[in-house]
């Protein structure tokens, strides 16, 4: 690539945030300084004023419709979503059809993504994870899943057998790899798709108590400290939830944890409109849950701030609120969104985000920050429609509405020769 110059660009890092002249050369930054006066002929001055340069975006799970569902999203147009809005790493969880639960199907995906990654510049890294059950009810062929390079095991839905979690965290400790579960105790919850409180009461929509998420969670975190096998805790949304992770963690358990990107922007009264795209699992908590998650997110009990992207049609959405299914695209508006919400609000400082989207998930895989440098614009405003997202499906509640921060460059430095 040609020598670039970024003129007085933010630069972020974890412990970085200064403006300043970036000199990049053979894809390589050469020179940070409050001002460079030469460079070399042929050089590419690009103006940085106002845009954010920081290391690529890591989403630690999201979903992948193929192979199974490709009219909802293909794996191509997936990772085009995910380069878009700035990650230049990508986790997928084990539902697609068939199920990641044995090594044919790993090395089947490997091979669609070497596909899909042969028609794009720079395509995203695909980081599989391997199911821990076939069902919830028996172990997945898990020496078989290691062998073949999964990234770490965990399944989609919870697990409600706390014996079968047991020993798979008893079966696990030697592999040294990640063990993702989602807290959540079903027949607690009871069908509830908001969370209980008075919002949920006053919208008329059967709700589930916090205790379905925390006794499980608690559960979990009891079976940690006997066993010792590191977990990370998926999809918290709840304030009591942050209080135990982080007790969890002062008493020194390898525990880390994460957060969905919508359940640090919306709430229980967000579903005053019954929009179907807010139908999520876990549901969106109450005002003092998210508040709790974003508070979470600063302190670093929640390491890491994940999309769970996952495509659904048009039809499939259109319908009541309480017969949609759970999930939203995300991979193209998190990092706009969650600038605009969170850091425009002084609720997060611009490294907390950026280190809850980058570092963070890395280090919850137990990988080095990533090396690819991306170019954020926060100012730059856009329509989010079919015409501007590269996802296939649409099923967003920003769907028809401007929004501003955009992406505008990525792999400035190439992880992959680094």
């Amino acid at each position: 690539m040609a020598d670039v110059l970024l003129r007085q660009v933010r630069c972020l890092t974890d412990c970085l945030d200064r403006v300043a002249d970036v000199f990049v050369a053979d894809g390589r930054i050469e020179k940070i300084a409050d001002h460079l006066a030469a460079w070399p002929d042929g050089t590419l001055l690009m103006e940085g004023a106002g845009k954010i340069l920081a290391p690529g975006l890591v989403d630690l799970y999201s979903h992948s419709s193929e192979p199974g569902h490709e009219e909802r999203e293909t794996l191509l147009s997936l990772l085009q979503s995910a380069q878009a809005g700035g990650f230049v790493q990508l986790g997928i969880l084990p539902d697609t059809v068939p199920a990641i639960a044995n090594g044919a199907i790993v090395a089947h995906l490997r091979e669609l993504y070497r596909q899909a990654a042969a028609q794009m510049e720079s395509a995203p890294q695909l980081e599989i994870w391997g199911a821990l059950t076939q069902g919830g009810e028996a172990m997945a062929d898990l020496q078989e899943l290691a062998a073949s390079g999964v990234v770490g095991f965990g399944d989609s839905e919870p697990i409600d057998n706390l014996l079968l979690v047991r020993r798979l965290l008893e079966y696990l400790q030697p592999y040294a790899k990640p063990v993702m579960l989602w807290p959540l105790q079903k027949s607690l919850a009871n069908g509830g798709i908001a969370r209980q409180g008075s919002e949920a009461l006053r919208l008329g929509l059967p709700s589930s108590p916090v205790e379905s998420e925390t006794a499980a969670l608690a559960a979990i975190l009891e079976m940690v400290a006997a066993v010792g096998t590191p977990v990370h805790i998926m999809r918290v949304s709840t304030a009591r939830s942050v209080e135990l992770i982080a007790a969890a963690q002062q008493r020194g358990l390898p525990v880390t944890a994460s957060v969905t990107w919508l359940h640090l922007l919306g709430n229980t009264a967000t579903l005053a409109d019954y929009d179907p795209n807010w139908r999520l699992a876990p549901p969106l908590g109450n005002e003092s849950d998210r508040l709790a998650l974003v508070q979470g997110v600063a302190a670093g009990v929640l390491g890491a701030i994940a999309v769970d992207h996952q495509a659904h049609s048009y039809e499939d959405k259109t319908v009541a609120f309480g017969a949609a299914p759970v999930g939203a695209i995300g991979l193209e508006l998190a990092l706009p969104l969650l600038w605009e919400s969170l850091v425009g609000a002084g609720q997060l400082t611009a490294v907390q985000l950026w280190a809850a989207l980058s570092s963070g998930p890395a280090a919850c895989l137990g990988m080095p920050p990533p090396q690819a440098l991306i170019l954020f614009d926060p100012g730059e405003s856009w329509v989010v429609g079919a015409d501007s997202l590269k996802s296939l499906s649409y099923n967003t509640p920003w769907f028809g509405r401007s929004i501003q921060g955009r992406v505008t460059l990525i792999d400035i430095i190439d992880s992959r020769e680094a």
